[in-house]
């Protein structure tokens, strides 16, 4: 029970802030899917008192929405992937390769993100495969509320690959869950081999790392094994995979870890239901 408003809500949680005194903010989402928040500060002379931050705010209602759509895409056996990397690195070919591959192997449904225009989205309809739009403006991320509207549009059928394609961002996107199942982040040999050093929290929060764009190491200046390290310095338990959407070099493992992952989420689920 929330000791603010008194109410019994599901999803609330807590974060602890080191600002020189404990912060605690606490989110909860109510039955009618309202989003209340209270702030408290812990000043162990005064006592509790309200403080505002706003970024606390944002990422904690955030989560807590992450958290709805987590359990929504549990209740209807629909596995959602987080699709991250830099603008360019290859995110809308290397689906346009493989959905249609995918889609032979159970229903598939992407959600694409992107600041305007729906050139990408396009490209993934003329694969046969449903697909949403969300153009965030002068956003730089989705977040869970963007989910939450786009899933109910897409309407996944049960056992669903669900893949969400992220805004272009090594930054933001890290931060806001979208209450997805795995993150991938595509990292492309035209980057430079320093960006897990760069951009720590996106390459420490993946599951799955791809270097894309693989049938041009010969004419670029990239170290694999430097990259490598990096991530796994980062994150240990990363897995990494190395494609080429051009030739088609690594695209069965590609395929056959989104399947793997898709019939571990189905049978986690079963289970539940049980």
């Amino acid at each position: 029970m929330c000791e603010t408003c008194g109410c019994d809500a599901d999803g609330s949680v807590v974060s602890h802030v080191a600002n020189g005194e404990p912060m605690h903010v606490h989110v909860h989402v109510h039955a009618d899917g309202q989003v209340v928040q209270h702030s408290h500060e812990h000043d162990p002379v005064k006592g509790p008192r309200i403080r505002e931050s706003v970024q606390v705010q944002v990422l904690a209602r955030n989560q807590a929405l992450a958290a709805r759509n987590r359990l929504l895409l549990q209740e209807q056996r629909v596995f959602a992937v987080n699709l991250m990397s830099s603008p360019g690195a290859g995110k809308t070919t290397l689906l346009s390769r493989t959905l249609p591959e995918l889609s032979r192997n159970g229903p598939v449904g992407v959600i694409e993100g992107d600041q305007a225009t729906a050139l990408d989205a396009d490209r993934i309809a003329q694969t046969g495969v449903p697909v949403v739009q969300i153009n965030t403006g002068k956003g730089c991320h989705l977040d869970a509320d963007m989910i939450f509207a786009a899933v109910q549009q897409l309407a996944p059928a049960p056992s669903s690959l669900l893949i969400i394609e992220n805004v272009g961002n090594l930054v933001c996107p890290a931060l806001f869950d979208l209450g997805e199942g795995k993150r991938i982040v595509l990292l492309s040999v035209t980057e430079g081999d320093d960006k897990p050093e760069k951009y720590p929290n996106m390459f420490a929060a993946a599951d799955l790392v791809v270097l894309t764009k693989i049938d041009l190491l010969a004419h670029v200046d990239f170290d694999v094994a430097r990259a490598r390290r990096g991530v796994l310095q980062l994150n240990p338990q990363a897995e990494w995979l190395e494609v080429s959407a051009k030739t088609g070099a690594g695209l069965p493992a590609w395929l056959a870890w989104l399947e793997s992952q898709r019939a571990t989420s189905l049978s986690t689920a079963a289970r539940r239901a049980l």
